[in-house]
């Protein structure tokens, strides 16, 4: 991609105006994020609620003060904001793997809502040759210029998934044979357990809360990376660096020196 081209897509991000709204979901726009004046009534913003029904996407409802912080034209109670990269299906990528006779390995990011970690993250992921990064449609980092930049333009390489039934696409997961590892201090195990060989998706929780227990009860296996200094923690985009590169390891062992 040119840089005329990466600058003109990631400047023209926010849009606003019920009309501008819906003719940018009908042409196919990714809408990142989408807020609504709360409250609002009328013919076209009916229209617009239909819409959002029938793509699927999310919008909040919140005070019109919000609104003109974001934008001090005349926002007619809408103001969205366009993805720089385009969602996929995971349901759509699993098969593909088989078919192509690759093992999948997947990553599911939890309530990661940093959106610099979220850039690292997709940068050491694509290094590291994972095949997809999945996400819940609430509570995740927004994909926007400073995460693709901090990506170091990973996240226009490797698929997304953005998904609002975020614990039916895991269940999915499992059920085209896909291992759940979960990374959590909620165990014993360490991370060096699991055989990764197999098809897996590794499951990353925020610093705050972790991987939510809901995933954790699912989970095929609990995982944690073990701890030798006084700080009990790591960020947790190195976190994930660790993990995905001792499955890494797994796959691809080093041949012995001569």
């Amino acid at each position: 991609m040119s840089i005329n081209h990466r600058e003109a897509r990631e400047s023209n991000q926010l849009i606003f105006g019920i009309r501008a709204v819906i003719e940018a979901i009908k042409s196919g726009k990714e809408i990142e994020s989408l807020y609504l004046q709360r409250g609002l009534g009328g013919g076209l913003i009916t229209d617009l609620k239909t819409l959002l029904h029938e793509y699927g996407i999310t919008a909040q409802q919140v005070p019109v003060e919000k609104l003109d912080r974001l934008t001090p034209k005349n926002h007619q109670g809408a103001v969205a904001f366009i993805s720089p990269i385009i969602y996929q299906k995971i349901e759509n990528i699993i098969p593909e793997i088989f078919e192509r006779g690759e093992t999948p390995l997947v990553l599911v990011l939890d309530s990661i809502t940093d959106v610099r970690n979220m850039g690292a993250i997709a940068r050491t992921a694509e290094c590291a040759g994972v095949h997809a990064i999945v996400i819940p449609a609430k509570g995740s980092a927004q994909i926007n210029p400073d995460a693709v930049k901090t990506s170091a333009g990973a996240l226009y390489k490797i698929p997304v998934c953005r998904h609002e039934n975020f614990l039916q696409t895991i269940r999915f997961l499992q059920e085209s044979g896909l291992q759940l590892v979960c990374c959590t201090e909620k165990t014993n195990d360490y991370i060096y357990k699991p055989d990764y060989t197999a098809p897996t998706a590794i499951v990353m929780g925020s610093e705050e809360d972790g991987v939510r227990n809901e995933i954790i009860r699912i989970a095929d296996h609990l995982a944690k990376i073990p701890m030798f200094g006084e700080i009990e923690s790591l960020n947790v985009s190195v976190a994930t660096g660790v993990v995905l590169y001792e499955a890494i390891r797994q796959r691809n062992p080093t041949p012995s020196a001569p």
